[in-house]
């Protein structure tokens, strides 16, 4: 083998064709030719020595070395972008980069005002948000803050709970003139419910105070989004944060004396961070705001 040290632009442009499918897909994701991209590629295998795609007229497939190599290129990625965050500006000072994870509902619906406050008192600061339903490796640095659904275990986080987020079941106004409201858990048989088409260790860790299966739902999505969409275009009765739907005087609270749940809700950073000012600013900023949200202040 080689001992050529492979530099990280060889890598990131290897990481984008296992991304994007294609050596033309992948240039144009990284504002590159497709020519210098495929040098790339093949400098890299050059340089480890091994194969990571096979050539073919229908484009390129992953060898198996290939898709060994991801999580490790996935790694300098992360440690890259940490370390193009660190260098943004000193710790002390009130600018520079944060990167900011959560999950797809919080990140749309709940997270935009409080962020805009926080940008209106630090205007120097960058915020980078994440929006994914799995959780990025704060250990890894793939982010510098987390609002997670969770509480972390791993001893190098920093972790505070924010509180539980109460849960209900809510359905638009025109939904329910339509075809009525649900005065108990057995009526909800009759309408058209929104739920989940496969089942995440959330919803199994909620799976005994959920009176619903997979079978039960006229529509099925794993998105979030999509499920808010629809308790919001009248399709019918879904799960939606009780906060998010006092917003909106056209969504209904149903049974909420027998149907209740709360999603324990946590902000995480890595201990690291303790000592950079504008992570913990942001960090402050959240847990006071998210707190406001869960109690009903905000």
């Amino acid at each position: 083998m080689t001992t050529n040290e492979p530099g990280w632009d060889l890598y990131r442009s290897f990481l984008a064709v296992m991304r994007e499918g294609s050596l033309s897909a992948a240039a144009r994701a990284l504002g590159m030719t497709q020519p210098s991209l495929g040098r790339h590629v093949r400098q890299l295998e050059a340089d480890l020595g091994v194969a990571l795609f096979t050539r073919s007229p229908l484009g390129l497939t992953p060898t198996e070395n290939a898709h060994e190599l991801v999580p490790h290129a996935q790694a300098m990625a992360a440690a890259s972008a940490a370390l193009r965050r660190a260098a943004s500006a000193s710790n002390q000072e009130i600018r520079g980069v944060v990167r900011l994870t959560c999950s797809e509902v919080v990140g749309a619906e709940v997270l935009p005002l409080m962020l805009a406050a926080f940008r209106r008192q630090h205007p120097g600061i960058v915020i980078e948000l994440s929006l994914s339903n799995q959780s990025e490796d704060l250990l890894r640095k793939d982010a510098d803050i987390a609002v997670r659904m969770l509480r972390p275990a791993q001893a190098a986080l920093v972790a505070r709970r924010v509180g539980g987020i109460p849960l209900g079941l809510h359905a638009h106004r025109s939904y329910l003139k339509t075809y009525g409201r649900p005065l108990t858990v057995a009526d909800l048989q009759q309408h058209a419910l929104i739920g989940f088409d496969r089942e995440t260790p959330a919803l199994r860790a909620l799976r005994s105070r959920l009176p619903f299966s997979r079978e039960d739902f006229a529509l099925r999505t794993d998105n979030d989004l999509a499920q808010l969409a629809a308790i919001r275009a009248g399709f019918g009765i879904g799960i939606c944060q009780c906060p998010i739907a006092r917003r909106d005087r056209q969504l209904v609270h149903l049974l909420p004396d027998v149907f209740a749940l709360e999603l324990d809700t946590w902000l995480v950073m890595h201990e690291d961070l303790r000592t950079s000012r504008r992570v913990r600013l942001l960090y402050d900023h959240l847990a006071r705001t998210l707190g406001a949200y869960v109690g009903g202040r905000a």
